[in-house]
């Protein structure tokens, strides 16, 4: 659903998603980079290390997607089942997906479709946090999504922050959980297909030029000597001093306005993405990964279509979501960097088999479609099936927690590895799942 007077996506529930979460914090520039930024740092492979230098983009549907209508069309299943959309042939032969995704069905190659991914969690919020974490979620902790496990194995590069995240978290989640503040995603708000997009947080305050910025640094670094100097220079002063340093460098670095500038991409290319805040989203993913940041999620919302489902997919959301998911696969090919950049694109469980009396589907994660390509995985395939009316497993069911442990061992995070709770008590980043092997 979409609050015409707010601007934005509600789900079924009245939880909307905004951005929830800023990180850290520096009071004399209003930035939110210090903690993302020594978080990089404290990750950052070493003399003898040995991180595989693997981006991810992550494109996340909102609300839950229909498995049906998107990615395992039925053809053959009576009409309340198959709904209104038929189904087209890909560029890989036997391959099939909905006749609103043709630009994606061109691209078939440089992704595989898992058809068989199943859950328990039919909760918006639950099932959201256990699909972007792999873990089921618990009252008890928050887990870490991938980005932030990603941002503490890998750290940073050319000082930008190493986990991005588009759009506001989804139902609150998405971030550092128990691993703490500093993993936490560095957001950038706002619609990058608006001319007058900027990112807040690497740009100065309107009115305050770079001489003002200088002297009000100046006048921060002279408050931290004294402070300091009353203090001993404690260890943990110091140390945050060298990422108030790099925060700054960052919002006065060449390098991430470089990386961050939508305009200096052409016309036609921005064109093929699609002028959508989710297209614009994902062109600056492919920027931003380019430029060396670990993890970017774009969080596309509006896909909890218990009512008008047809209507909404058809005329709104599957012709933006195929222009900028087509073109970025596209994109990334064409640069040399997909076999360095991971794709991934779900949502947080599928939808009812049935279409419902309001030609709607409800929530079903007993089955639901997850794509994933690039970074070294196999694709041009599908792995698993769902029955023949779309509503369980038939043939090799795919746990969450594989999902996940196929996105770390691309990643070359190792996925086996345990973090300490905040009560010291250790935590596999992955809960027990196996790699899925058709991929990896």
């Amino acid at each position: 659903m979409f609050d015409i007077e707010l601007g934005r996506h509600i789900d079924c529930d009245g939880v909307s998603r905004r951005d929830f979460l800023r990180v850290g914090a520096i009071s004399a520039f209003g930035l939110t980079l210090p903690a993302v930024l020594q978080a990089g740092a404290s990750a950052a492979p070493g003399p003898g290390k040995s991180a595989r230098d693997t981006a991810c983009i992550l494109l996340w549907m909102g609300g839950g997607p229909s498995h049906m209508d998107t990615f395992d069309p039925k053809p053959d299943a009576p009409v309340q089942y198959r709904g209104a959309f038929g189904a087209i042939n890909t560029n890989v032969k036997g391959i099939q997906i909905t006749e609103h995704l043709p630009k994606l069905a061109q691209q078939a190659d440089k992704f595989s479709i898992l058809r068989s991914v199943t859950s328990n969690d039919g909760n918006h919020e639950t099932a959201t946090e256990y699909l972007l974490s792999g873990y089921p979620f618990s009252p008890a902790i928050d887990y870490p999504a991938y980005g932030s496990v990603i941002a503490r194995e890998k750290g940073s590069q050319q000082d930008l922050p190493p986990y991005v995240l588009f759009g506001g978290l989804p139902f609150n989640h998405g971030g550092a959980g128990y691993i703490g503040g500093q993993y936490n995603p560095f957001m950038i708000n706002g619609d990058p297909a608006n001319k007058y997009f900027k990112v807040e947080n690497i740009t100065p305050p309107s009115g305050v030029d770079q001489a003002r910025m200088d002297r009000r640094h100046s006048l921060a670094m002279a408050l931290d000597d004294w402070q300091r100097n009353k203090e001993t220079a404690a260890p943990a002063v110091r140390t945050m001093d060298v990422f108030d340093e790099k925060a700054y460098a960052l919002i006065t670095s060449p390098a991430a306005k470089k990386a961050f500038n939508l305009q200096a991409e052409s016309p036609d290319l921005r064109a093929k993405y699609g002028h959508t805040q989710f297209g614009q989203s994902c062109l600056l993913a492919r920027r931003l990964v380019e430029s060396g940041v670990r993890c970017v999620t774009v969080n596309y919302g509006g896909w909890d279509t218990h009512q008008n489902n047809f209507e909404s997919l058809k005329n709104g959301l599957l012709p933006t979501l195929d222009m900028g998911y087509s073109a970025l696969l596209q994109d990334l090919h064409d640069r040399g960097m997909l076999d360095s950049t991971v794709v991934l694109w779900m949502g947080e469980f599928g939808r009812t088999p049935q279409v419902n009396g309001a030609a709607g589907r409800d929530h079903w994660p007993g089955v639901l479609s997850v794509c994933l390509g690039g970074g070294g995985a196999r694709t041009g395939q599908v792995v698993g099936a769902s029955s023949k009316l779309g509503e369980t497993p038939d043939v090799r069911p795919i746990r969450v927690e594989d999902v996940a442990a196929t996105i770390y061992k691309l990643m070359g995070v190792d996925f086996q590895k345990q973090y300490m709770s905040p009560q010291q008590r250790p935590i596999a980043i992955n809960y027990g799942g196996t790699p899925i092997s058709e991929l990896c």
